[in-house]
């Protein structure tokens, strides 16, 4: 090799430094620098109780509620796109369509082929679950020679192909393609399987939308779950890192582990007791503000106050772990958007409740007579207008009547099952709960109009057979 030097040495030199410092400022900017860049976080997710999905009053979800954090710390907007399954957010992230996949997905399969994981920030404990009416398994040596099925390329397949490991080739399974429409929970409700397993913090959800599923026990090992990030993104999954790793994270997380269980008969009864003594107690310090409300809206007082009782019990410091506050539950979009400026003040959050309650009747059709039209407005102040829409749409689709509350409200339900919600506009939602929402509304609406306080038990006792409710019993074979 020929030796340089003198003049030309330090010609030789400057080209090299010229051209490194022109590669170092053409080089792309990192993820982290593009997202702020642009302004905005985009986010993958899944629709789903557990995940992402449109609430009464916006968007709700652990995936959401810790992507709003974790796009707050970075200063930047927040756009979530959800999608109808896991392979589908794989694309969106591999494609640079999204920044982050933020579905309660574990690092395994095709992720490792393009992407890298955060820190695991929970541990799911896995169910096995099955159907009332059938052999309860006791443990996982049950489970062989059982209709068992699964998604394919799953974390619950590749739990059962272990377990295949131990227990020998008598344990099988049926495998779902990932696209198909047909859910594992839809094959065993509709007695073509008898097991699966499940998400147990999903597992409150389903048992509202599949009444007929039971669980069996809980599996030795839990699934960690990440968020993921595209590889060479090494800023923005250290940014992450130090999100999931914060306390404010932290109690997001330990906050969604607690699951909507449903109430027995007896805790019905139990609530009425304590209805009647908060009537002594807590009303008469709130009844002013609610007949206020009552005169600016032209509303009964008694039906704020029996929406607020439903929502909050008439507590004045009311906190949900999604982030809704006050008597009547206004998340803070929502008390912003009706005037209420301090959601604890409960003359502010009752005048605004009422507020929101008349704009959400006043897009119900006004065609639909009374007391459809209350029962619908009950419903989508509960859900969201939006998803009581979806369900008019089920109910019309199923041959029922949208516009005849006994009709929706057999369909409402449908709206948090995968079979169903796919199909519609707006997606998942929690469709028990608008339908046991308006019967209590009722109830505490007609207690309040009599009242009669010794007769609370006697009114919520005879209603409350009309229920769909979870026992005791229904985590035992029956």
């Amino acid at each position: 090799m020929r030796h340089v030097d003198g003049p030309w040495r330090w010609r030789v030199l400057t080209v090299l430094a010229t051209t490194a410092g022109l590669a170092q400022c053409t080089a792309p900017p990192s993820t982290l620098g593009q997202i702020r860049a642009r302004g905005e976080l985009r986010v993958a997710t899944l629709n789903l109780p557990t995940t992402f999905y449109q609430g009464a009053q916006g968007p709700e979800g652990l995936e959401y509620r810790l992507a709003s954090g974790f796009a707050g710390r970075l200063g930047v907007r927040l756009t979530m796109r959800p999608y109808e399954n896991e392979r589908q957010v794989q694309e969106a992230l591999r494609t640079g369509e999204a920044d982050i996949a933020a579905a309660q997905v574990t690092y395994r399969g095709h992720w490792r082929t393009f992407a890298l994981p955060s820190r695991t920030y929970d541990q799911i404990a896995q169910l096995v679950v099955f159907t009332r009416g059938t052999l309860r398994p006791r443990n996982t040596g049950a489970l062989i020679h059982r209709r068992i099925v699964v998604r394919a390329d799953s974390p619950q397949a590749d739990e059962l192909a272990t377990l295949r490991d131990h227990l020998g080739h008598g344990l099988k399974w049926q495998e779902l393609a990932a696209s198909a429409r047909n859910r594992p929970l839809d094959v065993i409700a509709a007695g073509e399987a008898d097991i699966t397993i499940v998400d147990a913090p999903a597992f409150g959800f389903i048992q509202q939308a599949y009444p007929e599923i039971l669980s069996a026990f809980e599996l030795e090992h839990t699934r960690p779950v990440q968020w993921m990030v595209r590889r060479r993104s090494n800023a923005l999954r250290a940014a992450i890192d130090a999100f999931l790793g914060s306390d404010a994270a932290r109690q997001q997380v330990a906050a969604a582990a607690v699951a909507p269980v449903e109430r027995s008969p007896r805790m019905q009864l139990e609530m009425a007791r304590s209805l009647r003594s908060h009537i002594e107690t807590r009303l008469p310090l709130l009844r002013p503000w609610f007949e206020e409300a009552a005169r600016e809206t032209r509303l009964d007082w008694r039906l704020i106050a029996a929406i607020g009782y439903q929502e909050s019990q008439w507590d004045r410091d009311a906190r949900s772990p999604n982030g809704a506050l006050g008597v009547m539950m206004l998340m803070p979009d929502t008390a912003a958007s009706v005037g209420v400026e301090d959601p604890f003040d409960p003359r502010e959050n009752i005048r605004g409740g009422a507020r929101y309650f008349i704009e959400v009747r006043d897009k119900v059709p006004a065609r639909i007579p009374e007391p459809d039209r209350m029962s619908m407005a009950l419903a989508a102040y509960n859900i969201g207008y939006g998803h009581l829409e979806d369900a008019r749409v089920l109910t019309q689709t199923r041959g029922g009547n949208p516009d005849r509350w006994a009709d929706v409200r057999e369909n409402l339900p449908l709206l948090a099952q995968e079979g169903w919600y796919l199909q519609v506009k707006r997606g998942y939602a929690r469709g028990w709960e608008p339908v046991q929402f308006e019967r209590r509304v009722r109830q505490y609406f007609s207690v309040l109009e009599w009242q009669t306080l010794p007769s609370i038990e006697t009114v919520l006792q005879a209603e409350n057979e009309l229920l769909p409710t979870t026992t005791a019993t229904d985590v035992a074979v029956q």
